[in-house]
């Protein structure tokens, strides 16, 4: 009788403390709350869990029983519930969290296996799902971000019998919470993990694996669609580099959740991020359709910054371009500057493959103007700084070229590699090698070690240049040292796509390595370089050329002149040796001249600033008897020579 009363009187305290929460009564309600005593509602309700269902004839009795246990404990459980509210509205997280996780700790005594389906009074399963999805951002509020991870982690791996929007909310707010709040979670405890199951190794990961498992849920239909999820999982996927995950998901998502125009151009953002540029502009070119969004800004800067990089659709680049400088009004008018120097790129790629030497010029001079009208309206842009400073360099114009490196790589704090590598191939191209080898010490002290590949062969050259072959096969010595170091970490069973991303790369130092050789003529020890290069990459216009000057070196002019024919059948642009044809050729009778003279004038078109090509282009209009021909191009070929780099400047890219 006296437990019955005491029950009676729970009951009324919790009914009584809900009826001045719902009035907005906090201070009242919390006073009415402290008097609750859960520790006797979970000893009540926990035998009608634990015993025996009865058989069905005499189930009536016990079921009423059960229920009026249960009714009993949910007000109880609801009442500590709103108590946390209580102290959350009053500004006392800590103590709103610890009531809160009472709660939890309360169920999980009743229900050892969990919460069943069935049998479990609404109201109770009410209760618990909110204080589930309470508990972490209680923690949160509170500043307790370990606490509130292993909220969160509980709410998800503990049978608490969520419906799949309850579940949803809180992965989605973990997901967040992980990827911001600036706190190293940790792979789950191994009691949480299933056998053969994934496991995340850092916060992101286990972010993007909740926002998948959200979108998929979705795709199944089990949610109703939340644009937020993706624009999480965008930013997710995007931090790490994997946006080809990310076209995958936006390709499965069904249509109609959004337009199809937005589709495609956060797919073509996608594949461009990727570097695979052809889908994403055949995705751009149904965007930017009549019938479309023709004047969608982004997608027109966009299309133009991949044809940007390809001599081949610079015309079609240079119409996204103009296009886009005549819509960037308005709100819009910040990305002028953004427009015009896309149609700067673009033009200055299309001079590569002008028919016309006064075209090519015309177009070069346009690229400099737009470039230098864009500087004057993002003054402090690296990518253009840099842009303008690889543009002036190509046309041999060095002072300014220098000026823009040195912007540049004070714009960029040195974080760049590419900027180092600017500034000491202008400087070596001003024949001013041992300044150019104090950049490169400049920027290897600035630079990781698995980073250093391009630096440590840019050094073998400048040794190379100064006359110090030996100093230079140290250099690449060491290189290969860094190779080997580099296949260990990876292990002896690294994918062929690991191999892809070796910051040293391996081949370029053995086929540097041979280069080395052969301009010191040791043909037995280049072959064995060439040999270890072809093992790397079988099929490589770089390796037939060397090949061709060692059997050229050799005396074999004709093995040699079929190993360059070779190296352009693979690259038809390969300038090196269309030069080297023309050369062989300009020794032949006189019905070989017209043949090397296309060859040569072939290669000029490609590379303007080509000395050797010059050279031998005054060399062949001598033995033909153009002696005004041949002193212009040895003029040429003399002056580009006072400003040659010891590489292309367009190795850069």
């Amino acid at each position: 009788m006296m437990v019955c009363v005491y029950e009676i009187w729970q009951e009324a305290r919790a009914l009584l403390g809900r009826l001045e929460y719902q009035r907005g009564n906090v201070e009242a309600a919390l006073h009415v709350f402290d008097g609750i005593d859960l520790q006797v509602a979970i000893q009540r309700l926990q035998p009608s869990f634990s015993e025996k269902q009865p058989s069905r004839k005499g189930r009536s009795r016990g079921d009423s029983q059960h229920a009026v246990s249960q009714h009993s404990a949910s007000l109880v459980l609801e009442a500590i519930y709103l108590k946390a509210k209580s102290l959350q509205k009053l500004g006392r997280l800590n103590d709103a969290a610890h009531e809160c996780k009472r709660v939890l700790d309360a169920v999980e005594k009743i229900f050892h296996q969990g919460i069943p389906d069935v049998q479990v009074d609404n109201r109770l399963q009410d209760t618990v799902r909110q204080a589930v999805e309470l508990l972490p951002e209680l923690w949160k509020q509170a500043g307790c971000y370990h606490e509130a991870m292993s909220a969160y982690r509980r709410a998800l791996l503990s049978q608490w019998n969520l419906d799949d929007d309850n579940c949803s909310r809180i992965q989605k707010a973990f997901a967040v919470f992980l990827m911001h709040s600036g706190v190293e979670a940790g792979p789950p405890s191994l009691a949480a993990q299933v056998d053969g199951s994934y496991v995340p190794k850092h916060n992101l990961e286990e972010a993007i694996l909740l926002l998948m498992i959200l979108v998929r849920k979705f795709y199944l239909g089990k949610i109703v669609w939340d644009p937020s999820v993706l624009e999480h999982l965008t930013f997710a996927l995007s931090l790490c580099g994997q946006t080809s995950v990310l076209a995958k998901e936006l390709e499965e998502i069904m249509p109609g959740v959004f337009h199809r125009v937005d589709r495609w151009n956060t797919l073509a953002l996608c594949y461009s991020a990727a570097g695979q540029n052809k889908a994403a502009l055949n995705l751009l070119r149904k965007s930017l359709h009549k019938h479309e969004q023709p004047d969608d800004l982004i997608a027109l800067l966009l299309a133009a910054k991949i044809c940007s990089d390809d001599s081949h659709l610079a015309a079609e680049g240079v119409g996204y371009a103009q296009r886009a400088i005549t819509n960037a009004q308005g709100r819009n008018e910040h990305l002028k500057g953004v427009a015009i120097r896309m149609l700067g790129l673009c033009s200055g790629k299309q001079a590569t493959i002008s028919p016309s030497d006064f075209e090519r010029s015309h177009l070069q001079s346009e690229a400099l103007k737009l470039l230098d009208a864009a500087i004057s309206l993002e003054k402090n842009n690296p990518d253009l700084l840099f842009e303008l400073g690889m543009l002036y360099a190509e046309q041999r114009n060095l002072n300014t070229a220098l000026r823009y490196a040195k912007r540049f790589i004070d714009a960029t704090g040195g974080s760049l590699l590419k900027g180092w590598r600017l500034l000491a191939l202008i400087l070596s191209a001003q024949q001013r090698f041992s300044e150019a080898e104090v950049v490169i010490d400049a920027a290897l002290d600035e630079t990781a070690k698995w980073e250093q590949g391009p630096l440590h062969r840019l050094k073998a050259k400048l040794k190379t240049s100064q006359s110090l072959p030996i100093d230079a096969i140290e250099t690449y010595r060491y290189l290969l040292a860094l190779v080997q170091a580099q296949r260990k970490s990876f292990g002896p069973l690294r994918s062929v796509s690991q191999a892809g991303d070796d910051r040293v790369n391996e081949y370029e130092v053995w086929h540097g390595l041979a280069d080395l050789y052969s301009r010191l003529s040791h043909w037995k020890d280049m072959e064995v370089c060439l040999g270890k290069a072809r093992e790397l990459k079988q099929y490589s216009a770089e390796v037939l050329y060397t090949e061709g000057v060692m059997l050229q070196g050799r005396g074999q002019v004709e093995e040699a002149m079929s190993s360059y024919i070779n190296a352009l059948l693979l690259d038809p642009s390969y300038v090196r040796c269309k030069i080297l044809i023309g050369a062989l050729l300009s020794k032949r009778d006189s019905n070989a001249l017209p043949v090397a003279r296309s060859i040569l004038s072939d290669a000029l078109k490609i590379e303007p600033t080509n000395r050797m090509a010059w050279y031998y282009l005054g060399i062949i209009h001598r033995v033909d008897g153009r002696i005004a021909d041949a002193a212009d191009c040895f003029q040429a070929a003399s002056m580009l020579e006072e400003s040659d780099p010891i590489e292309n400047f367009s190795s850069i890219l």
